[in-house]
Formats: structure tokens, sequence, C-alpha cells
């Protein structure tokens, strides 16, 4: 390798001074001018030329020293691998027994090993499974598992309005029955108020046994007072609870409920279930007029037939409405609350003889949910003969009770692909007042101290269309209360909605009372007994974004309420009302 290029850079060199040598015989040049080149001149060209060369042969020896020096370490690396690789060969070969001995110490084993290995392979996969579910919930929770049993939060954050044409003084609940007649001072004024007391929390405990779904549900609100709870800086009103209860659904349909819920009486989407209910789709917490209902004690057990058919009866809270004017102080239903006892001292209770009795059968043959259910109550009193004595006295007192109750009914249907709802209620009967939404009285007295109940009807009917963002609702509902007109001994009206009851002042302003500013003067001469009431309601709630993050979705909702009463001296007066709700609404996942 070194002797051919040796001898292509000596021809290379005697090439170049052959090239720059000058010829013996130079061709003489013309010109004044012209002359031969120097010798000097051209000898000194050639040595540069040849030191030039010489360097770069240096250059070149220096790199092919390098390529040699690493062609030597490689072939030294090669044979130091191809020594180790054979010493690992040779190593290799004596661990190794021989095909037959390794059938027989080995394979037996080995089989073993693959099984088991086999199992944990199984197991772990599983295992690995589960625990990506369980990371999966993680990452975004719809429940909390503890103990064996699975706990969902609920909840909204409200951020609510009401206006009304009249100032009824109440929050986003509005007191139907209260509505001002043009005398009173609040029926000149409006009145707006803002509330987040809606925001709702919640909390469902569920978990199986062998044969039994257990479930306990808390839900709970701010739409409540305490004896500080005011407008003018905190608004610190208390807790209220709205549903506390527990539950076994049994796999054979038998399900039996305990606590605070809804009433029976309540219509539901599905079956009997519980958290099912069909509540109107308004801001007003009050719900809407002809809406029957409650959320009370109750003790309920039901039996699905296949999810076709559903049969329950429920043990509830009882409590009496009752209104009287002109009677004589000979009767007592109850008493005020006490506070050690844990009762409103603000608020009336009655004393009651027995619970309501709910029965309810529901049908769901296909096209629509069907409900036809009655409800009974025991009122009972304490009557005092001897109290309108010329001298009262106490003796020859005894109890007395009344039966009430009503029949109803409610159907609802959906349509075009559930775009559609309607639904129809109904309830009627002497002594359910206290069911229907505007807290109509179940009870007067007679002029003898005697209970009488007041026929009451209730019927709500309801349309809403619903789209992918969007829910439209009209309702109208309209609730009536009989009349019981008696005579005392005197000649004079008792009872409720007496023709003889004075009217004549419902719609004369009085001056107010208390030197306060918050004490309203009491209109003279208007009993006002209420016939019925009836209400238009429409609104909609729009619905932003409704995915993994929860929900958002607000709205308004206008009602316009009409309150007509029973004739008396001085006419019938009647009252309206008009009212704006707005809600903004933020729903948990």
């Amino acid at each position: 390798m070194k002797r051919p290029l040796a001898l292509a850079l000596a021809v290379l060199i005697t090439t170049s001074v052959v090239a720059q040598t000058p010829s013996a015989s130079p061709k003489p040049k013309t010109g004044r001018h012209s002359s031969s080149t120097p010798v000097s001149k051209t000898l000194q060209d050639m040595k540069e030329a040849i030191s030039a060369q010489q360097q770069q042969i240096q250059q070149l020896q220096q790199q092919i020293q390098s390529r040699d020096k690493a062609i030597q370490q490689l072939q030294q690396q090669v044979g130091q691998a191809q020594s180790t690789a054979q010493q690992a060969q040779e190593t290799a070969n004596a661990a190794v027994p021989k095909a037959e001995d390794l059938d027989k110490q080995y394979m037996g084993s080995l089989q073993h090993d693959v099984a088991d290995l086999t199992t944990v392979s199984g197991n772990t996969v599983n295992e690995l499974q589960e625990a990506q579910k369980r990371i999966s919930g993680l990452e975004s929770p719809l429940a909390i598992h503890y103990k064996g049993v699975t706990i969902t939060p609920g909840a909204f954050l409200a951020a609510e309005t009401a206006w009304r044409s009249h100032a009824l003084t109440a929050d986003v609940n509005t007191p139907f029955n209260t509505i001002p007649f043009g005398g009173a001072s609040n029926s000149k004024a409006s009145e707006f108020y803002g509330s987040g007391r809606q925001s709702r929390l919640s909390f469902l405990v569920q978990g199986n046994l062998a044969t039994v779904k257990a479930t306990a549900y808390y839900e709970m609100d701010w739409l409540s007072a305490g004896v500080t709870s005011n407008n003018n800086q905190s608004n610190s009103y208390t807790m209220r609870q709205r549903q506390l209860w527990g539950q076994a659904a049994f796999n054979n349909g038998w399900t039996f409920t305990g606590g605070q819920m809804w009433s029976l009486v309540t219509e539901t989407r599905k079956g009997l279930d519980n958290r099912s209910e069909a509540l109107p789709s308004t801001i007003d917490a009050q719900y809407q007029v002809g809406f029957s209902w409650a959320r009370q004690y109750g003790f309920r057990v039901t039996k699905n037939f296949n999810n076709k058919a559903w049969l329950g009866a429920s043990v509830e809270n009882a409590e009496v409405l009752l209104t009287a004017h002109g009677n004589a102080a000979n009767f007592v239903v109850g008493g005020p609350g006490v506070g050690g006892g844990l009762y409103n001292p603000t608020a009336n209770y009655s004393w009651n003889l027995t619970p309501d009795y709910v029965v309810k059968f529901a049908f769901e043959p296909g096209f629509g949910h069907y409900e036809i259910f009655g409800v009974a109550s025991d009122f009972r009193e304490r009557v005092f003969p001897g109290a309108t004595l010329s001298t009262p006295t106490a003796a020859g007192a005894y109890n007395n009770s009344v039966w009430g109750g009503g029949i109803g009914a409610n159907a609802r249907w959906m349509m075009a692909q559930k775009k559609v709802e309607l639904g129809v209620h109904y309830l009627g009967g002497p002594g359910v007042g206290r069911y229907g939404t505007s807290t109509l009285p179940d009870l007067t007295v007679k002029p003898d101290g005697t209970l009488a109940t007041l026929h009451s009807n209730q019927a709500l009917g309801t349309l809403e269309f619903h789209a992918k963002k969007m829910d439209i609702y009209t309702n109208f509902g309209a609730e009536f209360v009989a009349r019981a007109a008696y005579l005392d001994s005197k000649g004079k009206g008792v009872g409720y909605g007496s023709p003889l009851f004075k009217n004549s002042g419902c719609e004369t302003e009085v001056v107010p009372g208390g030197g306060n500013g918050f004490t309203p003067g009491s209109l003279a001469n208007c009993t006002g007994d209420t016939r019925n009431l009836m209400e238009a309601t429409v609104g909609f709630w729009y619905k932003p974004y409704n995915g993994e993050k929860g929900r958002f979705q607000f709205g308004p909702q206008y009602s316009y309420v009409i309150r007509n009463t029973w004739a008396g001296v001085g006419g019938a007066p009647n009252a309206v009302e008009n009212m704006i709700f707005t809600s903004f609404r933020y729903y948990l996942p």
C-alpha cells in the first residue's frame, strides 16, 4: 500500500518539474519589450512546489499511520471478543444438562410453574382491569366507595330573584293564600328579593346484600328561618331538612321505606319509586297552584309487578289546617309548639289521633304512566259544651273525631320521541286541602264546637317541550274549597265562607300600627275566605352546558295568580298577583 503511493507521488513530482522547465530552444519573442524568463525565478517556483508537495506527503503518511493503528486496535478487540464468546459457549455447554436429563429433572416442575404462572397472570389481568376502573373513577368520580357502600353526592347552587307586583314579604316560596286585597298596604307596593337559599345538597348511599338493595337518602336546602335570621346583613338562614329516609328493596319486588319523604300522594314518573317525583318545572319553591304534595314522615310499603304495575300503601304524619270565624271558644284541636320539645313556639301543631293513610295503584301499560290513589285522615278535637254557658265550665268535655279523605288520579305521557310531555292531576274530597300547594283549610267548626270537613278540589295540567339545550314549560292549575256556613244560637254566621261574613272593608286601606314602620294595618270588616285560586305559568330552562363537568342552566318564570273569595256582606273581593322569577343554577355532575 505504501509503495504504490510513493511511486505515484514521484511520478507526480517529476511531471510537475518537467512541465515547468523551459525548452532547450525557446522561440524568440517579438516586440520591443519581450525577454526570456529568468532561470532563478523558475528554480524558486520549483522549490516552493516541491516543498508544498512534501508537506502533503507527510500529512498523508500521518493519516495512514493513524488508520493502521485503528485497524490494529480493532483486530485486538475482535480477538478478545472471539475469545470471550468461546469461553461463554464452553461455560454454557457445561452448564446445560443433556436433553434426556433435562426431561427427567426439570419438565415436571416446569409444567407446574407454567400452570401457576397462567393462574397468576389471569388474576393479575383481572386485578389490573379493576384497578383501571378504579383509576378511571378517581379521575372523574361520580360516587364515593366506602366500606362496601356507594355514596353519591348531589347538589345545585342557585342564584335566584323574585319580583311580585303586590308585596307578600316572601322569598322564592309564594304563600298563595295570602295574596292581598286592594285595601292592604302591601297591595300598593311591589317587592324584589334576591336569594341563594334554594341551593340544595344531597347524599345517596346504596349497598347491595344477598337479596336486598339498601338505600339511604338525605336532602337539604336553606329555605328555613331561625329566630335570628334576617335580610339585614348576614342573611344567615338555617339549613332545612327536605328528605331523610332509608329503604330496603328486595329482589322479589317488595320495597320498604321509612323517614321523611315525599308523600305517596305526590305523582311519580316511574312506578312508585322514591326520587322519581314529577314536580312542576318552576323556579317558585312552592311550585304551582293545583299541585298536590307533602314532604313528611312516612312508612311506605310497595310491590312491583314485573315493572308494569305497582301497589303501595303508607302511613304518614298527620296535621290539621283549620279556619273558623265567629265561633265560640268551645273546642281545641292542638296548641303552639313547645320549644323544649323541639317544636316551633310560633307555629300551631294539632294533637293527631292517627297518622294519615294513603293507598296508590300505578300502572304503565306501554304508553304513559297512570296513578289512582286515595288518602284518609282522622281529625280529632276536644269539645267543651259548657264553654257557652253563662258561667263557662269544662265539665262534660269530650273528645270528638271526624274522618276526611279524597280520591285522586295522575296521568303523564311522553310523546314525539320524548320531546313533548303532557301531565294531568286531580285530587278531591273532604278534608284534603292541606295536600294542595296553596294549603287551603281542611276543616271548620260548627256552632256546637264539633268539626266540619271542607270539600276541596285540586287540578293541574302541565305541558313541556324538551330540546337538547332547552326545556319550555307551561302550567295551569286551580284549587277550590267549599263553604260551610252555620248559624249560632244568636243567628250569627259561623264556619267558613258564610254569606253573613263582612267583606265591605277589603278594598279600604287603613293606617299602619306599631309606629315602627314594619307593622301594616289590619283590614277591618274583611273576612275574605278563599273560594278558589288559579295560576297560569310559563317559563323555560336553557342549558348551555350539560356534560361531565356538571350542568349550567338558567331561565325565567312568569306567573299570573287570581284569588277569588266567597261572597259575604259587601261582596266577593278578589286579588291578583303578577310574579317574575329568574334562576341561574350549577348542578354537580
